[in-house]
């Protein structure tokens, strides 16, 4: 009876090992923070080679895919960089809004550079890094329709959100009467609004000034709503590394006015120069 009982503790602890073995060997995560959050440090990133970033895919012009299938936009031309001072590869992942702070918190990605605003409630599960970009809330709807205000909308008039997105949470908070129609994806709420299943979409203003400026037929008739945030990488709570090795990256690329560089290259064709100075931040908190 002893040896049979032996023998079961030394195949469990032989399957343990094997686990193990083939976690490291798919690059898993070896560390975690208090609250169970699982993430890869500064060194086990360099070790790998490689830097994981979750991005959107459909986000023009700041996380998208082109008709060769490559990641670009104003996120990715940070992300390239980013790899680039880092020494490692950079593999984007390709996430939603509202799988933003899950995909940090399971380690499925290092990095979120995903048009992602710094909220205090996000705080408390995620890791802002420096800010790179102001934003506000914005609302589109068509120029035969234009909503000027949303205290003119009744219960019949649904707007457009995404969920998981600070749009979301300030309507539920500000505006309880509104009728919110709810989509996943940029895609999907962007197809609504196309086929008029609300009559105007709330989003961060800079998308929903790329949208109407993209789509014939639109006009930004609310261009800011509520007060002003940033927009910042994000990483796993209590990544310590990693958060500081970015920020002391950001504050040098600012230095070198990097971020209006990514501006030029990636965004001046949406928006213009008169834009410019207003969302760019230069990789440091606003003092």
């Amino acid at each position: 009876m002893r040896k049979g009982i032996f023998a079961k503790i030394a195949a469990v602890g032989v399957s343990a090992a094997l686990a193990a073995v083939a976690l490291a060997g798919c690059g898993g995560s070896s560390e975690s923070g208090s609250d169970g959050n699982v993430y890869r440090t500064l060194e086990e990133i360099q070790e790998s080679g490689t830097i994981k970033i979750g991005v959107f895919s459909d986000k023009n012009p700041f996380g998208y895919m082109d008709e060769n299938g490559e990641y670009q936009g104003y996120d990715i031309y940070l992300g390239n960089q980013l790899a680039e001072d880092l020494g490692v590869e950079v593999e984007y992942v390709s996430t939603e809004a509202a799988n933003r702070v899950e995909y940090l918190e399971t380690g499925k990605v290092d990095v979120i550079l995903a048009n992602f605003t710094v909220t205090d409630e996000r705080a408390q599960k995620v890791d802002f890094c420096n800010p790179y970009m102001n934003v506000s809330l914005g609302v589109v709807s068509p120029e035969d329709a234009v909503v000027e205000s949303l205290d003119d909308l009744g219960a019949d008039d649904a707007v457009i959100v995404i969920s998981g997105t600070t749009a979301e949470t300030y309507l539920t908070e500000n505006y309880p009467d509104l009728t919110l129609k709810k989509f996943e994806t940029y895609a999907s709420a962007k197809t609504a609004f196309e086929n008029k299943e609300g009559v105007c979409w709330a989003n961060d203003n800079t998308e929903v000034m790329a949208f109407a400026s993209q789509t014939e037929g639109y006009v930004v008739g609310i261009p800011e709503l509520g007060g002003t945030d940033t927009i910042a990488p994000a990483v796993s709570k209590g990544n310590t590394t990693l958060l500081e090795w970015i920020n002391e990256d950001m504050a040098k690329l600012g230095s070198e006015n990097f971020f209006h560089k990514d501006y030029e290259e990636t965004l001046m064709d949406t928006y213009g120069p008169e834009y410019e100075d207003t969302l760019v931040v230069e990789g440091v908190p606003a003092e």
